[in-house]
């Protein structure tokens, strides 16, 4: 289960809304325990892929600085996020394709006509080679 308090959830669907029609993307800091990520903060990204409007891909060098935040703050990358203009909240085979945090939530928000629209979870399990998603219920707290 992911949990994630009202102003960062609002914050990603916000994320997708100023970066249509391009996909949008950014980190989860948080904590795991029980097999709950809980995130605490966001940290909102640059979409680096040259076809921003079709993928995205995160920066390896904005990843070391989230990661160095997140030690900084006694915390972990317990996810990601990213939007779909136009486009369901399912991913893609793209999406699993360039995922390779196991255990981490994928957070997907369907933007339509530049309003976010859905906003679903998914935590990619398994080893590399038969990696896949599950989805994973958002609870707001």
């Amino acid at each position: 289960m992911l949990k994630i308090n009202q102003a960062n959830y609002d914050l990603i669907r916000e994320h997708g809304e100023r970066g249509y029609p391009q996909e949008c993307c950014g980190i989860l800091l948080g904590s795991l325990a029980n097999n709950y990520r809980t995130v605490r903060s966001i940290y909102p990204c640059n979409n680096a892929h040259p076809e921003p409007s079709r993928h995205y891909s995160l920066d390896s060098l904005e990843v070391i600085r989230a990661q160095r935040l997140a030690r900084d703050q006694g915390l972990d990358i317990v996810g990601f996020y990213h939007s779909h203009p136009d486009h369901p909240a399912q991913y893609s085979e793209t999406d699993l394709a360039w995922a390779h945090w196991p255990n981490c939530s994928y957070v997907i928000t369907s933007v339509q006509e530049g309003r976010a629209f859905e906003t679903k979870s998914f935590l990619l399990q398994g080893p590399e080679e038969s990696k896949m998603f599950s989805d994973e219920e958002i609870e707001i707290i």
